[in-house]
């Protein structure tokens, strides 16, 4: 009988054990949990020290050259230099990311579809760079140009009137 009563205390316990376990109290869910940015760099300041950079190495990178001396392709020529202008594309895509963030973002609208655009634009020149495609990559220094300049004309103007003038 003894054997029994240790077998049945056991079985109580295990009982418990597995039914406490069903009821663990409830955590907040992470759609609810307030998230904390700096966002201490104003949107001037992730432009000019952040994405330019970055962005003016692609452009400097991609394309070709034809003046008094020659014909000159400037794609990178080495595996370490297509890596590199890899990661200036990284962080064109988490430029995106920065500027969408709240703090940051000048609307929930357009800024945000522009924020994507020059994401996915950066992940295209990523892909590009790995694959060493310089038909791709330029193509990707493109699409960078065009989301930016969108968004400049949408929230810069006079950024875009500066660019346009430039060219002429």
């Amino acid at each position: 009988m003894p054997v029994n009563r240790i077998h049945l205390i056991l079985l109580s316990f295990f009982v418990l054990a597995t039914f406490s376990a069903c009821y663990a109290p409830e955590t907040e869910p992470a759609s609810e949990v307030e998230a904390s940015y700096n966002v201490d760099l104003n949107v001037a300041h992730i432009m000019s020290l952040v994405l330019e950079p970055a962005s003016d190495i692609l452009w400097d990178s991609g394309g070709w050259v034809l003046d008094a001396y020659g014909y000159e392709e400037l794609y990178p020529t080495t595996d370490d230099g297509w890596a590199f202008v890899r990661a200036q594309a990284a962080i064109v895509v988490e430029t995106g990311n920065m500027l969408a963030l709240p703090g940051r973002a000048e609307d929930n609208d357009a800024w945000m579809i522009y924020s994507e655009g020059l994401s996915k634009a950066g992940i295209m020149a990523m892909e590009a760079a790995q694959a060493q495609d310089k038909e791709a990559f330029f193509q990707a220094g493109g699409q960078i140009y065009s989301v930016c300049t969108a968004c400049h004309q949408s929230y810069s103007p006079d950024i875009a009137n500066r660019v346009e003038n430039m060219a002429d």
